[in-house]
């Protein structure tokens, strides 16, 4: 597969990621499209088919170059605000037109609070975000709000070789099924109820 691709699971501090997506900017869309990326619009169809609103605001978390705002935009989201890393990214995002906001952020910032949908597609695994973002989105939501977010086999293999006995989180209301091979794009609602702290387990690898 292309080289940043592979250099992509091999980053290891947050400024090396921010760096190398920086630099894979201008060929990231037509390299992922290469080797057949179909993630954003798994992803979008998921959130569809459980019950989004399509009129309230969806944030898409680690947005990059647009990808999944496109996928939002075409299954029906009317207002798209996009965060990342990569300025150089944000960039390419921009240039589709497809957002309402997009905002510089850095890899420790809370996620932004308040969203009744939130998508993070291609976002956690090696050389990019760390499992327990997935609590810090959960935690972000708006109460009864929909988190839906991707896993690669790449990682899921590093997620169940590293660390077997971390829980997968969720809501109180929610336990969905471990995630799959190859893409896993299960929403998980959270509970209008407070969620108590500590890990909220889903099952695990």
């Amino acid at each position: 597969m292309g080289s940043f691709l592979d250099k992509a699971y091999g980053a290891k501090t947050a400024d090396e990621v921010r760096r190398l997506y920086d630099d894979w900017s201008a060929s990231y869309e037509d390299e992922i499209g290469a080797a057949g990326y179909a993630t954003p619009v798994r992803v979008a169809e998921a959130l569809a088919e459980a019950g989004a609103w399509f009129t309230e605001p969806v944030l898409d978390f680690g947005c990059g170059t647009g990808l999944g705002g496109k996928a939002l935009y075409d299954i029906g989201f009317d207002v798209i605000d996009g965060v990342d890393i990569s300025a150089e990214m944000l960039a390419r995002a921009e240039a589709k037109g497809l957002y309402r906001t997009l905002t510089l952020i850095r890899p420790d910032d809370p996620p932004p609070e308040g969203y009744g949908t939130i998508a993070a597609i291609g976002v956690i695994g090696p050389g990019a975000g760390p499992i327990d973002l997935i609590d810090r989105l959960l935690a972000a939501l708006a109460p009864g709000g929909l988190l839906a977010f991707s896993l690669n086999d790449h990682a899921l293999s590093h997620l169940c070789s590293s660390a077997p006995d971390r829980p997968w989180p969720s809501s109180p209301a929610s336990r969905p099924r471990p995630p799959a091979p190859c893409t896993s794009a299960t929403p998980i609602r959270r509970s209008s109820r407070t969620i108590p702290p500590g890990p909220r387990a889903a099952g695990s690898c």
